[in-house]
């Protein structure tokens, strides 16, 4: 085939050249000029696919940016709708009284979400139990303690990012060490991390890749990654997450949780070039309903470099979850407000801060109530939550000798 013997531009239109002077074809110059073309357009990149083994090392994992020719059309036009409904749901984030409160309610069920695709399950009732505090953490199981420390690594890394005023490095490992509560770093050169089929899949323990390696390898990737994503250019940040994501994951900087950390790492670059407010976009929920095609997307770039497909499933992920998230939100606030009115009217003590309390998460202790009602009495307090019972608010459960009060109208919404 012709572009076998083209090494370099100048050996093409050598070679066109001699054909032309011999041939008298009326169409060839047209099918040359055409050739031309797809040819310029691979020899101008160093993105040429590299020949991929995943036993071995990926070390010639392209560079960012991509060639400009890689977004077309049909990406910019998913972008520009993925655009207006992220768009939609930070004006619906900035309309909601307390947005920290609320969103630390939707944080959970990221949280429980990013954990499950690395096959760490825990269930809602003892997640909420422990976000209560009915249940100590050091005495939750390990798979409940992976999603609170999720949680937590979502909000100190937003807090973080805040204080350091910008997305850097340090954000990056300071997500991960909360995530796997640790204080290890970049994996080291003589790490031989790679990663495996898992033991329900076919062929099990088989090697599927093989990330960078090598003394300095990772951190010269991870510099670039972080420059494309802060630079200033003509590619729109949510496109930037999308490509950054790929990136990151097949870096694959640490020894465990660089999923979990690149979820969270997604969110909080789009709060660093504000287009959340608050990082409430949680993608987590969608890539376990369609987990076949994230990874099989994911493996298209390595193997094929075939970053479209990659590029319109994230922006996917993000248009469907901002769309299901103001869903979320607007119901929780609607019962929230349907809450306030009804009880308001009829317990004088109710406030609006102890109603946006009891929709902050979704089990409740008494303290809480106490807290905020400025009650230390334990015969008034247990007056006040026996009347909230009664007017079906919260229901009481017991476990052991512990008493917890569950809301169960956000639990419902939650769970939907």
């Amino acid at each position: 085939m012709l572009f076998n013997q083209v090494h370099n531009m100048d050996t093409f239109r050598g070679y066109v050249h001699r054909i032309r002077k011999n041939e008298h074809i009326a169409w060839f110059s047209q099918k040359v000029n055409i050739y031309l073309l797809y040819v310029q357009i691979i020899l101008k990149s160093e993105h040429i696919m590299a020949t991929f083994d995943r036993n071995k090392p990926y070390n010639n994992l392209p560079e960012l940016p991509l060639p400009e020719e890689i977004i077309d059309r049909e990406i910019l036009k998913k972008w520009g709708l993925t655009s207006r409904v992220l768009a939609e749901l930070n004006r619906n984030i900035l309309r909601i009284p307390n947005p920290s409160m609320l969103i630390n309610t939707l944080a959970l069920q990221e949280a429980k979400s990013s954990t499950a695709i690395e096959n760490i399950f825990t269930t809602e009732d003892e997640l909420y139990k422990a976000v209560s505090d009915s249940l100590k953490e050091e005495e939750a199981n390990p798979s409940t303690k992976e999603v609170l420390r999720y949680r937590e690594a979502l909000w100190s890394g937003y807090k973080n990012l805040a204080e350091d005023q910008g997305f850097s490095m340090d954000t990056i490992l300071h997500v991960f060490q909360k995530i796997k509560n640790t204080t290890q770093g970049i994996r080291p050169a003589q790490s031989q991390t790679v990663i495996k089929r898992g033991q329900s899949e076919l062929r099990p323990g088989e090697v599927v890749y093989t990330p960078p390696r090598g003394e300095g390898v990772i951190q010269e990737k991870l510099d670039n990654m972080l420059e494309f994503l802060n630079e200033e250019n003509s590619i729109d940040p949510l496109i930037k997450m999308a490509i950054a994501h790929y990136q990151f994951e097949a870096i694959h900087p640490f020894t465990d949780g660089n999923g979990r950390t690149g979820r969270v790492i997604n969110l909080l670059y789009l709060v660093d070039q504000k287009l959340l407010s608050h990082p409430v976009l949680y993608l987590s929920k969608y890539i376990i309903e369609h987990k076949d095609d994230y990874y099989y997307t994911l493996a298209a770039v390595t193997q094929r470099q075939a970053w479209k497909p990659w590029i319109l499933y994230l922006l996917t992920a993000v248009e469907s979850t901002a769309i299901r998230t103001n869903q979320t939100i607007d119901e929780i606030m609607a019962q929230m407000d349907a809450t306030y009115a009804v009880v308001k009217q009829k317990l004088k003590w109710y406030s609006f801060e102890l109603n946006q309390a009891l929709f902050s998460q979704p089990y409740i202790k008494p303290k809480l109530v106490g807290e905020i009602t400025g009650s230390t009495s334990r015969t008034t307090l247990t007056k006040y939550m026996k009347a909230l019972v009664n007017l079906g608010v919260l229901s009481v459960n017991t476990d052991g000798r512990e008493v917890f009060y569950v809301n169960n109208d956000l639990v419902r919404i939650l769970e939907s």
